[in-house]
């Protein structure tokens, strides 16, 4: 049997991880100013940031039309794959995922579609996708691969940290956004995604970035006790490359032994979040 894996630009894999594994990537599309970019196609992360700071109105993100996707997989299916895995940005953020179940998997005649909700976004959703490519390489079945893929999506966790509130209350992203919007100003929201919903929830509020990190690592050592398998972190950045260095070398020192990966928040995440967002993140380690 062969086995195409798909997932969609916010995974944020690099070029050399695509084409390693074979993986096949959906653009999603961000919306500046009334124009309709495709991530990582025709806008790069550096010029996201760069168009953020100067745009008239807040920039928003969308789905890809369906008869593009049904193209794309009919497409791999012509190609001689059995089945194709399409692995995506959380349901509770996006209606993407969705529509690939209810609209665009039905209408695919010529291979079976299976769409996997990731529960998260950003490399967290990129390493479920290696590790399902991979898989897929080694000739394993698709109930095994999501079956994999289920066991990691529960190893996953994260803290944001925004400078502000204001893009994730614009987009509706925030579903407890209420408790916090009479604050926003001088503090430095702490957020993650709700084990029970999903959905991104802020549950802090520190009043500066430094103290917010603390906070995050306090969280994340409390987290650790309960971890009995060897863990992968992430420290992803919102255009701010040093900050995460910085707390990377920071991490190192702490935990020695672990893996600790930069990665960062493009176009559709970073619509969301804002410039300057940081975030650790980690999930079991699929190398060790």
């Amino acid at each position: 049997m062969k086995i195409a894996v798909v997932t969609d630009s916010t995974a944020y894999l690099s070029p050399k991880q695509i084409e390693k594994y074979n993986i096949h990537i959906v653009p999603m599309p961000v919306i500046i100013d009334g124009k309709t970019y495709r991530e990582g196609v025709d806008l790069t992360t550096d010029q996201f940031y760069d168009k953020l700071r100067t745009s008239d109105s807040f920039p928003s993100t969308s789905q890809p039309a369906v008869g593009e996707l049904v193209q794309m997989y009919e497409n791999l299916g012509d190609q001689g794959y059995d089945v194709v895995i399409s692995i995506h940005l959380a349901a509770t953020i996006s209606g993407f995922y969705n529509t690939l179940q209810t609209v665009v998997a039905p209408q695919v005649k010529n291979t079976k579609v299976i769409p996997f909700d990731s529960e998260i976004t950003v490399l967290l959703m990129g390493y479920l996708v290696i590790e399902a490519a991979r898989m897929a390489q080694r000739g394993e079945t698709p109930a095994t691969i999501i079956s994999r893929l289920e066991h990691l999506r529960q190893t996953q966790d994260e803290y944001f940290v925004v400078d502000d509130l204001q893009n994730l209350v614009r987009g509706g992203r925030l579903s407890n956004a209420t408790a916090f919007i009479g604050s926003v100003l001088k503090i430095k929201p702490i957020l993650t995604f709700d084990e029970e919903t999903d959905q991104i929830v802020a549950f802090d509020k520190v009043r500066s970035t430094k103290r917010a990190l603390k906070r995050v690592e306090s969280l994340f050592e409390e987290k650790l006790k309960k971890v009995d398998y060897p863990v992968r972190m992430i420290i992803i950045q919102g255009n701010d490359e040093e900050a995460a260095i910085n707390w990377q070398q920071k991490l190192a020192k702490q935990y020695p032994d672990f893996t600790i990966d930069i990665s960062y928040f493009g176009p559709v995440i970073g619509t969301h979040l804002g410039e300057k967002a940081l975030a650790l993140a980690w999930m079991e380690d699929i190398d060790k």
